[in-house]
């Protein structure tokens, strides 16, 4: 009988070997391979493995040694994210419902609310949010949840993703603060009713196209449209954001601003936008991934 220790070293070891891709919750194999044991036993993410009140030499019976090294094949096997097949996710130590239907929830920007990073830029007035490109709700849960006087507006292209954003919305009890509307960016009647916002937020679609083909099985897995930024047949990922850069403006209130995350496309966006003038925020991923702009810079 192996003991939990074991058996997540022993995962550690099998996902390793597999030479997976992370980035979906975990940095790496170690992590991942405690999450998906510990999930498929039923364990608090928490469990203790080391020092006072360790579990690590926990015995594990062997009908749940076998449910983990199913997971752990799966995830092999499949190459999808770890959260897809767990279909629970966390993001600022808030747990989500994910599937396929949306990209797994990982933007920086969560991270910035949660730590009071943009309240500078906020005041006492500030009262309506927008969550451009929600995906599965995971930023306007995690908004209504930091800012309690607010309204939060979830809005999204994809009416699947919307469908596991109102699954999360429902799940935090959050239903009487976030409403979710379908919109191509910012055009839909129902959006712009909803407005003018003080705040918003987008982790949009912006891999450029030589990085969207070099995307490894793990985010191939996610949709294409919640990640490739040429959905309007150009090549360095800007495509949405030249769109929402020129149409924000209309819907912000006048000391309203924007919390826009590119990942590692900084050199593109700058390219894009040699004279616009922003402020980048200090990211646990560095302080080129996500970057905030005022209205009055939008209207230069």
């Amino acid at each position: 009988m192996m003991t939990l220790l074991e058996l997540i070293e022993s995962g550690t070891q099998q996902l390793e070997d597999a030479r997976l891709s992370f980035g979906h919750g975990t940095t790496n194999a170690k992590d991942e391979a405690a999450w998906l044991v510990l999930w498929s036993l039923g364990l608090p993410l928490d469990t203790p493995l080391d020092g006072e009140g360790s579990k690590a030499n926990q015995p594990v019976a062997l009908a749940d040694t076998e449910r983990s090294a199913s997971i752990l094949e799966a995830r092999i096997k499949t190459r999808k994210p770890a959260a897809y097949l767990t279909q629970e996710a966390w993001l600022q130590g808030v747990a989500f419902y994910v599937d396929e239907r949306a990209i797994v929830p990982r933007s920086l920007i969560a991270e910035l609310i949660v730590d009071g990073s943009i309240d500078y830029w906020l005041k006492e007035s500030t009262h309506t949010v927008l969550d451009l490109c929600t995906g599965n709700g995971s930023l306007a849960v995690i908004a209504a949840l930091t800012y309690p006087d607010v309204v939060v507006t979830g809005s999204d292209l994809s009416t699947d993703a919307l469908a596991v954003a109102r699954i999360n919305v429902d799940k935090h009890a959050l239903q009487g603060r976030i409403v979710l509307v379908a919109s191509d960016g910012m055009a839909a009647a129902d959006l712009a009713a909803r407005g003018p916002f003080d705040l918003i937020l987008c982790n949009p679609p912006y891999v450029n196209a030589r990085s969207m083909a070099d995307l490894p099985a793990e985010y191939k897995a996610e949709p294409e449209m919640a990640l490739s930024g040429n959905q309007a047949g150009g090549s360095d990922g800007m495509d949405f954001i030249r769109a929402l850069l020129k149409d924000a403006p209309q819907h912000m209130t006048e000391d309203g601003v924007l919390v826009l995350e590119i990942g590692n496309e900084r050199e593109h966006f700058e390219a894009a936008f040699p004279q616009l003038e922003v402020v980048w925020l200090e990211t646990s991923a560095g302080e080129d991934q996500v970057l905030l702009v005022a209205k009055e810079a939008l209207l230069l």
